[in-house]
């Protein structure tokens, strides 16, 4: 099952940020990546119909024969990834916002979280901020918006711009020194955050630690691939491809869906 892909999907292109995370790491593996563009955002729907999504998306990507499934999609990993591991024997790595880091190591004792609603209302969210922010506050934020103009290639727009602005304005309130990114499209927005932060909050996102997580799950069941073969990095949207293109390296394949 070595020589079989790392299955990736999220509610869109935002998973793309983590797909380049595990692809830096694991350069000879090869991947398959699910766009549900059609359905995104995740973050507004009911856990029923995240699970629903979820559930297609796997059984899609295991068709595909693919040996590992990353859920790269904050809102389907907090409220879908305990079904997916208990109804599917493959191994699945999941998404969380990275509270912990930023909770050890805040000097101002003040954290802003942007995520989905989908994510900031999950039980899993709550247990993992219960854990680590004892004495420190915590300014969660709905990204509501973000998503769709993303998905629309519209991530360096002034109707973002505008929109973080307003998102920012009460975590610069509260004096924050960290920024969680609880999406994984949000990455995307880093350029723009950098000018709209002051210099001293720190930025964090999941995807380094995911890739770091896949290979070591990787190692324990004995699926790396070492063959030093040019691998195979296909990318499929049910949505808009050329959006997805403009994300990626030009030798990577994209492929649009009809699913």
């Amino acid at each position: 099952m070595s020589s079989q892909p790392i299955g990736i999907f999220d509610s869109g292109i935002g998973g793309t940020s983590i797909f380049k995370e595990i692809h830096a790491l694991l350069p000879n593996e090869d991947t398959i990546y699910l766009a549900d563009s059609k359905n995104a955002p995740y973050g507004g729907k009911s856990k029923q119909d995240i699970l629903k999504l979820s559930i297609k998306n796997t059984e899609w990507l295991l068709k595909k024969k693919a040996k590992l499934i990353v859920v790269a999609c904050n809102t389907a990993t907090t409220n879908a990834i305990k079904e997916l591991r208990d109804a599917y024997d493959v191994p699945f790595i999941g998404i969380e916002p990275a509270i912990k880091p930023a909770a050890l190591n805040t000097q101002t004792k003040a954290i802003g979280i942007l995520a989905t609603k989908g994510t900031l209302s999950s039980e899993l969210f709550h247990k993992t901020s219960d854990l680590y922010s004892h004495g420190i506050d915590l300014i969660e934020q709905v990204g509501e918006g973000i998503v769709p103009l993303v998905e629309a290639g519209k991530t360096n727009s002034p109707e973002m711009r505008t929109l973080l602005e307003a998102y920012l304005k009460p975590m610069l309130k509260a004096d924050i020194d960290y920024l969680v990114l609880g999406c994984t499209h949000y990455p995307y927005l880093i350029p723009m955050l950098l000018e709209l932060l002051p210099t001293h909050v720190k930025i964090i996102d999941s995807g380094l630690a995911v890739a770091k997580q896949t290979k070591a799950v990787l190692e324990q069941h004995d699926l790396l691939n070492n063959s030093m073969r040019f691998p195979k990095n296909t990318f499929y949207s049910n949505g808009n491809v050329d959006v997805l293109k403009s994300l990626l390296d030009d030798t990577f394949k994209t492929k649009a869906l009809d699913f």
